[in-house]
């Protein structure tokens, strides 16, 4: 198999097959990086189009400093940028975006996807990053312009989130009245140093 860095260079050289081949190769996880990220499928295609007819138009000016995925991924997360600011934009004040589109219906993938809402906007797509488009720590540092363990720990503290998110509450009788105590033994106690 050749890699995706060699039909790259392929591609500049003329190679039109080669080009079909990275198509091929990233048409899916891209749509589904858009998809998840968005709503709508409609729009989530057009972006991955979007992302290959960049890659076409700046084909010349290719340099193989990083992997082909990490260069495709830069384009793909300045694309799914200006359609957040166009979004934000474009919609009403007060009024959030419309949840992303999913195909399946099932609660379990709701549940997850309330819980990833839930963290921190950072901490979320380089979970995302790394969960669902595989991308390695050094590519998420690339994409992100983070140092390779700030990445390393926001996805630590990102997991333990969504963990903690998932993880149904397991109080006994006994642990929900010594928290209920303690809250009010700190309550108290931050009332007496006002």
């Amino acid at each position: 198999m050749i890699s995706d860095e060699a039909l790259m260079l392929e591609f500049q050289g003329g190679s039109d097959p080669s080009f079909e081949q990275l198509f091929a190769r990233y048409r899916g996880p891209l749509y589904g990086f858009f998809r998840r990220r968005l709503n709508g499928d409609q729009r989530a295609e057009d972006l991955t189009q979007e992302t290959f007819v960049a890659v076409i138009r700046a084909s010349a000016q290719y340099e193989p400093r990083a992997l082909f995925r990490t260069y495709l991924y830069s384009i793909a997360m300045n694309l799914l940028a200006a359609e957040r600011r166009k979004r934000a934009k474009d919609s009403p004040l007060g009024k959030d975006a419309p949840e992303p589109a999913t195909r399946e219906g099932p609660d379990s993938v709701l549940w997850i996807r309330q819980a990833l809402d839930k963290l921190d906007e950072s901490e979320r797509e380089i979970l995302m990053l790394r969960e669902y488009e595989q991308l390695s720590y050094a590519e998420i540092a690339y994409l992100q312009s983070l140092p390779v363990n700030t990445v390393r720990s926001r996805l630590f503290r990102a997991r333990m989130a969504l963990k903690e998110q998932l993880e149904p509450e397991r109080k006994t009788p006994e642990t929900a009245a010594s928290e209920a105590s303690e809250n009010a033994g700190l309550a108290r106690a931050e009332g007496e140093a006002i």
